[in-house]
């Protein structure tokens, strides 16, 4: 889910999971496992790499000192993919199926 960035919404660039996502407040997106919580509960993302309030930007080295707070709002699962191993001539071949668990959260202030 990425953010229209043309216009002058405050935004931020957090990393969590291996990966970096533009969150600005109201967003909701789906990111890796955050481990043990319960709907409802608040998170906060400490590893901001980069904030812009539409007027100045601040770009951390690695991190920018900021916080943002989300609220976790439980567990999704993302599409199914199907895995195909084939061989060719040895008639061999094997099917297997994966489903992700992910955490979907909501973004509340930066």
């Amino acid at each position: 889910m990425a953010t229209n960035t043309a216009n002058k919404e405050a935004f931020a660039v957090i990393a969590t999971g291996g990966k970096q996502y533009i969150v600005s407040v109201g967003d909701t997106l789906l990111v890796e496992l955050l481990g043990e919580h319960k709907e409802g509960d608040a998170i906060e993302f400490d590893s901001v790499l980069m904030t812009d309030d539409g007027k100045t930007a601040k770009v951390g080295t690695p991190t920018t000192g900021t916080k943002v707070k989300a609220t976790y709002l439980g567990e999704d699962k993302g599409p199914k993919l199907t895995i195909v191993r084939y061989k060719a001539k040895s008639n061999r071949d094997r099917r297997i199926g994966h489903r992700q668990h992910y955490a979907k959260i909501k973004i509340e202030s930066i």
